[in-house]
């Protein structure tokens, strides 16, 4: 604006006005000044940064070799494993996942600000996807464990009342069961799951009679010559 002042209205601006101008380019010419100072130390972190993401990228292969190694070793897949071991191990594991999924998760929004190739993580990709097969397994098999739990603690009185809604509850975690991936169903804890859900569906028609009120002590009386308690 100053300079369109100065070429076609220069008599109409007074000392002041000038003075103005004078400030005002002053001020104008540090902004730049600190602009161009910025823009240098901005360069010069882009770089520092640039080369911190590699060096964390190297160490996370690294990282997640390692990762994947005590995964299948000494995690949740090691054959033979009790289920409440293989669950408690599961746990940890995902954890560590958690952790390590933060740090890729990190550094692929660096190799994208950056302009770099995404670093492809298989063996964590691998992982990620047992440990959802694994969930849902252990999901079903701590559902199973506490609903049996309960049941083995409440009186007769409570079962009489509730077996039909037993029943139809051991019923569809059979078909959940059942439902589950092929994956797991070569897994120790699948097998022993599945065992404990067919025994207590054969078990409960069982109680369901033992419930009924034409059953008279003398069946009681058998039923504990039987069981030898």
């Amino acid at each position: 604006m100053y300079k369109l002042l100065e070429i076609y209205f220069a008599d109409i601006m007074d000392k002041d006005e000038n003075e103005n101008k004078e400030a005002l380019d002053k001020r104008w010419a540090g902004l730049v000044a600190q602009a161009d100072d910025v823009r240098d130390q901005m360069h010069h972190k882009k770089a520092e940064f640039k080369e911190g993401l590699i060096v964390d990228v190297k160490g996370l292969i690294i990282e997640v070799d390692d990762f994947r190694e005590a995964f299948l070793t000494t995690g949740p897949l090691e054959p033979g494993l009790e289920p409440h071991e293989a669950l408690e191990r599961l746990k940890a594991k995902r954890e560590e996942y958690e952790v390590i999924k933060k740090k890729f998760d990190t550094a692929h929004a660096g190799e994208k600000l950056f302009g770099l190739p995404n670093q492809e993580y298989e063996k964590l990709v691998k992982t990620e996807e047992e440990i959802l097969l694994l969930d849902k397994l252990y999901g079903l098999y701590q559902k199973v464990k506490s609903t049996i739990g309960n049941w083995n603690e409440s009186p007769f009185s409570d079962v009489q009342e509730n077996v039909a809604v037993m029943i139809e509850t051991a019923e569809n975690f059979q078909r959940d069961c059942l439902r589950l991936p092929g994956q797991l169903k070569k897994w120790l804890t699948y097998t022993k799951l599945k065992t404990e859900i067919d025994d207590m569906i054969e078990l409960l028609p069982l109680v369901e009679g033992l419930a009924k009120d034409s059953i008279r002590p003398r069946h009681w009386e058998e039923v504990i010559e039987l069981t030898a308690f």
